[in-house]
């Protein structure tokens, strides 16, 4: 305990997961210091200034369904700058024939019950032949009937579940890839069922409003790692940026009754810093190297959830080109692009800023930034006629190597559980099972579950948050 009385939580990692547990052990009472190893916090969700302007590492979305994000950002204040769409409806644009006009169709909800909300947008989606989009309802009632309880869906791809249900690869192309690829960050032929299936049927099976869309409309710095570093001040915490944590502590002998050894700490820059509990909230490649002996989960496993990279070419010009917030493209290597002019702080007066986001982007991350701009650039104008006349000011690319785990069949047993096996050391983080894909949701319900772990087991049952079942239980608003 510290001088106040109140227990001492330290959090090692500041991206999403561990901003969440340290506000959620925070709010609970607890004295709170949060170590981050970098300069900056927000983790996998970060931004940067070039030439005055702001560019995000990524372009990260969430959906209506996404119930713990949401409240993650009501609790800092930043909801208001993050809104969510009225009502689902991205444009789909194919490239035209010889240069000519691209064509558009668009994915959007009406105001029917689910999975009925979709039915007329499916059924005009000019990307498919008339028999694949009379196809499409055979899948989607499939997987409405899946058990997401069913561990057999991990053993399967997604790929593989919509073969036997019809779906000819040009309708996993031009449909099924456009919402797996960007949520699982793999295409659909590696993709586990399991993480495929709790997207479909949470996101656009069981609520018609559960897919519509949020994004930022300002630096996800200043949505995220500024005015969670705010309130966490605010609620005296301690937050260090640029700590190396190289140990966690443990007590000499076993302490409690099931004969564990505890967690009594943390190493941070050669010195121990004393806690009576840790939330390890880093990537799991790094958590498996922190993993004290006593832990239940193996680090060779948590190696094995490998990792997929995200890439994104930013591109300034000099007018606009885009007239759409958002639009999606098929037949083209360009996934999902949108207009970033706001966030990036540029003058609409003075051109358009628009950010490409590759999912899944296996070969583009090793791929030379010129190489990337040049290919994107030309994909841009095939897509939107206005880019083929305006002039490129500025183009930077950014990537996220590790961006999350691989999302492939196999990784659902190799998601641990917070309860790490040494008392009072808890796990946070996207890659811990969540029931979600590595996404903001899951990193927030991470550190939802991870902070109510830390507090019940210091004896503070009222003022933990709720825990992934109770979250899971939600209905989506």
């Amino acid at each position: 305990m510290s001088g106040t009385g109140a227990p001492r939580v330290v959090v090692v990692g500041g991206g999403l997961a561990g901003l969440a547990a340290a506000i959620g052990c925070a709010d609970g009472g607890a004295e709170v210091t949060l170590l981050e190893g970098r300069p900056r916090l927000g983790g996998a969700t970060w931004s940067f200034e070039r030439n005055g302007l702001h560019f995000d590492n990524g372009q990260h979305v969430y959906m209506r369904c996404c119930t713990a994000y949401r409240r993650f950002l009501d609790r800092i204040g930043s909801a208001a700058d993050a809104p969510i769409q009225d009502r689902l409806a991205i444009p789909v644009l194919k490239p035209g024939a010889s240069g000519g006009e691209p064509v558009v169709s668009w994915i959007r909800r009406s105001g029917l019950p689910a999975p009925l909300h979709l039915a007329s947008s499916l059924l005009t989606y000019r990307h498919l032949a008339l028999a694949d989009r009379l196809r499409l309802g055979r899948a989607a009632l499939a997987l409405r009937r899946l058990r997401l309880t069913d561990t057999a869906l991990d053993a399967e791809t997604f790929g593989a579940f919509l073969e036997r249900h019809g779906q000819r690869p040009a309708a996993v192309e031009a449909l099924w890839d456009l919402i797996a690829l960007p949520t699982v960050n793999v295409r659909a032929d590696e993709a586990s069922l399991a993480l495929a299936a709790k997207v479909f049927k949470t996101g656009l099976l069981e609520e018609s409003g559960a897919a519509d869309l949020g994004w930022a409309r300002v630096p996800l710095s200043r949505l995220h790692a500024d005015p969670a570093a705010a309130v966490l001040r605010r609620a005296g915490a301690t937050v260090r940026r640029r700590a190396k944590v190289t140990e966690i502590r443990l007590a000499p002998a076993s302490t409690d009754s099931v004969g564990r050894r505890r967690a009594t700490g943390v190493v941070v820059d050669g010195e121990l810093l004393e806690a009576d509990a840790v939330v390890l909230a880093v990537p799991h490649e790094s958590a498996a190297e922190l993993l004290p002996e006593g832990a239940v989960i193996d680090p060779t496993a948590l190696q094995g959830l490998g990792r997929s990279p995200i890439v994104d070419v930013h591109v300034v010009y000099d007018r606009r080109v885009l007239e759409h917030e958002v639009a999606a493209a098929v037949g083209s290597p360009v996934q999902y692009v949108f207009d970033t002019t706001e966030s990036s702080g540029l003058d609409p007066a003075h051109g358009q800023c628009v950010a490409v986001s590759i999912s899944g982007a296996d070969d583009e991350h090793g791929q030379r930034p010129a190489v990337l701009i040049e290919k994107y650039t030309t994909a841009l104008a095939e897509l939107f006629p206005a880019a083929r006349a305006a002039t490129v000011v500025d183009a930077v690319v950014t990537r996220e190597h590790a961006a999350t785990f691989r999302g492939a069949p196999g990784t659902r047993r190799l998601r641990p559980r917070p309860e790490s096996g040494v008392g009072g050391l808890f796990l946070a983080g996207a890659w811990t099972d969540t029931g979600w894909p590595a996404t903001m949701e899951g990193a927030v319900r991470s550190g939802v579950a991870a902070a109510a772990g830390a507090l019940r087991a210091l004896g503070n049952e009222r003022g933990a948050p709720r825990t992934t079942e109770e979250l899971s239980e939600e209905v989506v608003a």
